[in-house]
């Protein structure tokens, strides 16, 4: 569904969009530090908080309930309101999904630029709205300022059961990594504002970032997985890394599993790269490993922002079988990328 074309293009208005315009991940925990983190998560209801950081807060409200709570915004990545709307919601929803929760309701977050079409704003809402309703809540309000830039997003409220949560610390030795969307969003966003990424490899790589994670996340809580993270901004390996820290475990992925939009290795050989892969190249490099024999564009695949991207878990083998056969059968597409293995110091490798 596209709505009536606006007199603007939306991503004229910005320098990037989408999960690419995050904060890199070594400058946020800069941030974050001396904060009175590990204070502030000594309530006794937090079961998730920022010591250590995961995908949402999540509180302990009464026995055999957990509330989550999460908040994503973002600049245009497209340029259709209603399109732009949807993903951005759909990429803040996510975080529900990540933790193993169903979504309650949610509330907008925007900036808009005073002089913005009503009409466009109104079918940015309308975008939103749908896919929230798509993820089994609703919108029930939110917040609005000026600013030249637009952005949007949702402030994300949802329930799990505590007992049921995934985390990013569950993964264990031995464990298979599955991902359950292609990568290289970041690259064909890029690439179109250079005109150079097809129509249709756009419009592949605009439909994924549409699609929700509720059924993927539904089917690794039924098998009883317990560690899982949607992979966003800080591309494949930043949040495999962050995974693997909160484990004390090794990631490693088998480069030429890795699955790529149409379009985007092409891109990657071509030198097409986001500001954002810069961020996510200097956080991971400390802890990365690169075979020799990867091909660089692998190397700029795993790094690559994702907006709206899919679910990472680390799945015990015995599971594998089932939970592929199920996954399957509800038409979730899904790749085994790599294992996890013990560490006397965590990190991540690219085979």
């Amino acid at each position: 569904m596209t709505s009536v074309a606006a007199p603007i293009r939306l991503t004229d208005l910005t320098t990037c969009g989408g999960c690419a315009a995050k904060l890199g991940a070594d400058a946020l925990a800069e941030a974050l530090a001396g904060l009175g983190v590990a204070d502030l998560d000594g309530s006794p209801g937090l079961i998730a908080g920022l010591n250590p950081p995961d995908d949402a807060a999540v509180h302990l409200i009464a026995p055999g309930v957990a509330v989550i709570g999460t908040l994503d915004f973002f600049p245009p990545i497209v340029d259709d309101p209603w399109t732009y709307g949807a993903i951005a919601a759909a990429n803040a929803l996510s975080d529900v999904f990540a933790m193993g929760g169903k979504v309650l309701f949610a509330l907008s977050v925007a900036a808009i630029p005073e002089d913005f079409p009503a009409g466009a704003f109104r079918a940015i809402l309308e975008g939103a709205s749908s896919k929230v309703r798509e993820a089994g809540g609703i919108l029930a309000g939110g917040h609005t300022i000026r600013d030249p830039e637009p952005k949007y997003g949702l402030a994300v409220i949802g329930v799990a059961s505590p007992e049921h949560l995934l985390r990013k610390g569950g993964a264990q030795p031995g464990d298979l990594l599955i991902l359950t969307k292609a990568l290289g969003t970041g690259l064909l966003v890029s690439g179109d504002r250079q005109g150079r990424t097809s129509a249709a490899d756009l419009g592949a790589a605009v439909d994924q970032m549409q699609s929700l994670n509720r059924a993927a996340a539904d089917l690794l809580v039924e098998h009883g997985v317990r560690a899982a993270t949607d992979v966003t901004g800080f591309g494949l390996l930043g949040h495999g890394l962050e995974m693997a820290r909160a484990s004390g475990t090794q990631f490693v992925f088998d480069a030429s599993k890795l699955p790529a939009l149409d379009g985007a290795l092409e891109l990657a050989r071509a030198g097409v790269e986001t500001g954002g892969a810069t961020y996510n190249r200097r956080f991971v490099q400390p802890a990365l490993t690169v075979g020799m024999d990867v091909a660089p564009e692998l190397v700029t695949l795993a790094h690559d922002p994702q907006t709206s991207g899919g679910l990472l878990a680390a799945i015990p083998p015995s599971d594998a079988g089932d939970l592929h056969h199920d996954l399957e059968e509800a038409g979730i597409r899904h790749w085994a990328v790599g294992r996890v293995e013990a560490a006397a110091n965590p990190g991540v490798t690219l085979a």
